[in-house]
């Protein structure tokens, strides 16, 4: 526990201002940067003799991915996660959760004679899996510096199937996004604050792809029966976060995440 002569000359108030205009600022601002779940916090949680922690954690994620146009991918993404590790020193982790997936304009004609019955692709709640590392320094009591590395891989299929006409004909087509993956890697920054709170934010880099594929050829669709690859048009960002203790062994963490555009999520996590 800090005390807050051990801070100085900076008041808690002021550290409770910082923390609330941070949580504002991710609830107002737009859209959002796709990533599978928050990078966390860069000190390690578990116990410094070695040990597990856990979490459940919630978050939306937006990017914009490119094929021969631009479009917004969207998900809510809920999971679990598990680390094991050493206080301050090293992690390993994994996870494993359900995410949903929207696209929009993924069915756009820019065809006059092709008509859709709707624009935007809809998938429900499929299973990924994440991997990751990450290392901690203290630098002294109340500032340390991190670095982490995560990868992610969607299990199954997103599928969505709408109706069309063209030139009058109708006709049906489904869209499968599959083999839906990325990788993110990054270094973050960590100060304390008094009752323990940390404040903690950095850079990153990240690539992020998927296959689509429709299973018709029609003029002005933007994907068809040859295999389509999309990719993250963002490559790097930028993440900032708050970890706040609450009763023993638990914690609450918000982060957001900005590469073109904003994400958020938040966890509750226990330490063992």
């Amino acid at each position: 526990m800090i005390n807050n002569k051990s801070i100085g000359r900076c008041p808690t108030k002021n550290f409770f201002k910082t923390i609330a205009i941070t949580v504002f600022l991710f609830l107002t601002l737009g859209s959002s940067a796709f990533a599978a779940g928050l990078f966390g916090l860069p000190q390690t949680l578990s116990k410094t003799a070695g040990g597990l922690n856990t979490a459940i954690a919630y978050s939306y994620a937006e990017d914009v991915f490119k094929t021969s146009s631009d479009f917004v991918l969207r998900q809510h993404q809920i999971y679990s996660h598990a680390a094991y590790g050493k206080a301050g020193i090293w992690e390993v982790y994994g996870r494993i959760g359900l995410a949903d997936l929207k696209i929009s304009d993924a069915f756009h004609s820019g065809n006059g004679l092709t008509t859709m019955s709707r624009n935007d692709f809809d998938e429900n709640w499929k299973f990924f899996g994440t991997l990751g590392a990450k290392a901690f320094y203290p630098v002294n009591r109340l500032f340390g510096v991190g670095a982490f590395v995560q990868g992610t891989y969607h299990f199954s299929n997103y599928t969505d199937s709408v109706t069309g006409a063209y030139n009058g004909t109708p006709f049906e087509a489904d869209l499968k996004i599959k083999n839906l993956w990325d990788v993110h890697g990054g270094i973050g920054l960590q100060a304390t604050l008094p009752f323990s709170i940390k404040l903690y934010g950095g850079p990153y880099v990240y690539y992020s792809d998927a296959d689509a594929v429709l299973s018709v050829d029609r003029p002005g669709l933007l994907f068809g029966t040859e295999k389509g690859i999309m990719q993250n048009k963002s490559k790097a960002g930028g993440f900032v976060g708050a970890d706040i203790p609450l009763i023993k062994g638990f914690r609450f963490n918000i982060e957001g995440q900005y590469a073109g555009r904003l994400s958020i999520g938040s966890a509750v996590t226990y330490t063992y």
